[in-house]
């Protein structure tokens, strides 16, 4: 029996990784759960799971989820970075699965890997921000970081049983999102209803927003980069419109080895869950007749700036990866609130970039302070770009 606790179990992810834990009660079990507001869905995943421990917000939340639970259930309800760190270190789990959106997954992760625990890593910003830090953390606490992106869960699958020393190439696909085809001049018009219409996966409106930039590709080339312990020079971006094909790996004798399967989370999440084990899924294998031929295409840096961005913060390191994410958090947050053109959201994170002073070699202090100036300033950015479009 694994013992997990879920960090932010009421978004995609975690309701994933519920399933998952519903479809072999006898092999997980839920010690711990925290969410943002989402508190009706928390409260039902309290009874099904029963969990020791529950994290929300704030106070208001808590009073909340403890209105709807029986006065009997025997929960420890907390709230809070306070809670989110107690229910992230709970001696009574073994494994705790990262699935907080953003940099807000950053300080229960470390404080986890400290407490020994194993982690299967959704939140990417995690190892965007402080890559170089968490790997070493993980290494001195003997702490695994098994993957729960669907591209690093791939990359993880194909390079097992190899040797490193014979590693080309990482081949990260994409699938273009929404505006794969939609003309770069059109992107002004483009609403956030339009933007989460993803063409193949349902995942979180954030997430959703950052495929449909090619942001999210570029987080997923710095988290690799950390992951897999490889220079970027090794790490390329393939556009891959079928998602079947979740990533590659490419060896030094020119062979290729792929990971396939259809565009669901499952998959992922449930390999990090029982690695080294497969579990039966009952998933649908791709239907190859339907789907007909894989298509490929190279990634247009000047379309989808976002891309470009990202690539510029990892070849630079430092606190500008922190500060990357953190403007393109609110730069997407200002989107999904219509107070941010889409074609703008690329605008301020580079604004954002250049304005901010690298601190070489950062300490957690240094990145979390990065962290907070860029949002500062990102903020100023979209409100100034507000006034001028208004």
């Amino acid at each position: 029996m694994k013992n997990l606790t879920i960090l932010g179990s009421t978004g995609s992810i975690g309701t994933n990784a519920l399933k998952i834990v519903e479809m072999f009660p006898n092999r997980f079990s839920i010690k711990a759960l925290t969410a943002k507001q989402n508190i009706s869905r928390l409260a039902k995943q309290i009874k099904q799971f029963r969990p020791e421990i529950a994290a929300v917000f704030d106070a208001s939340g808590a009073r909340a989820l403890a209105e709807m639970l029986p006065k009997d259930t025997p929960l420890k309800i907390l709230y809070g970075a306070s809670g989110y760190r107690e229910a992230a270190v709970c001696n009574l789990s073994d494994t705790v699965v990262t699935a907080v959106v953003g940099a807000a997954g950053l300080i229960p992760t470390i404080a986890a890997i400290e407490a020994g625990k194993d982690i299967a890593l959704a939140n990417k910003e995690t190892l965007v921000m402080a890559g170089e830090i968490v790997m070493k953390l993980a290494a001195d606490k003997g702490v695994r970081i098994l993957p729960v992106d669907s591209e690093h869960s791939a990359i993880f699958q194909c390079l097992m049983g190899q040797r490193k020393k014979d590693l080309d190439k990482i081949l990260i696909t994409a699938s273009g999102g929404p505006f794969l085809e939609r003309a770069k001049d059109t992107f002004p018009t483009i609403k956030p209803e339009d933007a989460l219409k993803h063409p193949n996966w349902q995942m979180g409106k954030k997430i959703t927003i950052d495929s449909a930039t090619l942001m999210n590709k570029g987080l997923e080339v710095i988290e690799a980069k950390h992951l897999f312990q490889v220079g970027m020079e090794k790490i390329q971006v393939v556009i891959h419109p079928q998602s079947i094909i979740h990533s590659m790996v490419a060896y030094r004798d020119g062979s290729i080895i792929a990971q396939l399967g259809i565009p669901d989370m499952k998959g992922a999440i449930a390999f990090a869950l029982s690695y080294p084990e497969r579990l039966p899924l009952l998933q649908p294998l791709p239907d190859f007749d339907a789907i007909g031929k894989f298509t490929f295409k190279k990634p247009d840096l000047k379309k989808f700036v976002c891309l470009d961005l990202a690539m510029q913060a990892c070849r630079t390191g430092a606190t500008l990866p922190a500060v990357l994410n953190a403007a393109n958090e609110i730069a997407v947050e200002s989107f999904l609130a219509y107070r941010l053109p889409f074609d703008k959201i690329p605008e301020v994170i580079q604004q954002t970039m250049v304005k901010h002073s690298v601190v070489m070699n950062p300490s957690l202090e240094d990145i979390l302070a990065a962290d907070e100036w860029a949002r500062s300033t990102a903020i100023h950015l979209v409100e100034l770009l507000t006034n001028f479009h208004a």
